[in-house]
């Protein structure tokens, strides 16, 4: 049974403004082998939900750099896990957004850059706002709070998250209830 909750978007932008200019060491750094910019704002989403997906090639997860699933660090993966597009092969767990104009985009929201071909090449987390200018924080071109005007891109996206579905084993509730909390975790 999947169950919503909200995703917290002061721990994502908080982890974001952490980490923008630095790196994680529980993180493998793709920057100079694709990009790092995706697997960033994966980690920020992560702070955010507290939720992965480890249903393998479509699902978002990540335990090594040798282990993860391709929507960890790839833009176009990345877009397709988060608007849901194989929930019915994955479940539905992790985050979910909706794409919207950019008026709508709010803190702890994504954002990702288009080329003039068409190619999204770039993710990025919106983690200020000063007036009407978004200041976004991104890595393998490292920023803190960079406006959102001096990136040159063709096109933008705006992913706004909606919350966070998790998975809810009913099954194991029920059986811890019919044992009176007495089990393997919880003795």
């Amino acid at each position: 049974m999947l169950i919503q909750k909200p995703y917290n978007r002061a721990r994502a932008v908080e982890y974001a403004k952490t980490w923008a200019l630095s790196r994680n060491p529980l993180f493998y750094d793709f920057t100079g082998i694709g990009g790092n910019c995706t697997n960033f704002v994966s980690q920020c989403l992560l702070a955010g939900s507290c939720t992965m997906n480890y249903t393998p090639n479509v699902g978002w997860y990540y335990i090594s750099p040798d282990d993860r699933a391709p929507a960890w660090s790839s833009v176009e993966f990345f877009y397709d896990f988060l608007t849901q597009k194989f929930a019915d092969q994955n479940g539905g767990v992790g985050p979910f957004a909706t794409e919207v104009p950019r008026e709508r985009a709010e803190l702890g929201d994504v954002v990702q850059y288009a080329n003039g071909d068409g190619d999204w090449y770039h993710t990025v987390i919106i983690t200020g706002m000063d007036r009407d200018e978004l200041l976004v924080s991104a890595q393998s071109n490292d920023a803190l709070d960079r406006p959102i005007s001096t990136y040159n891109f063709a096109t933008a996206r705006f992913l706004h998250i909606e919350g966070v579905n998790f998975s809810l084993d009913d099954d194991a509730c029920y059986n811890i209830l019919l044992r009176g909390g007495v089990g393997e975790n919880n003795e």
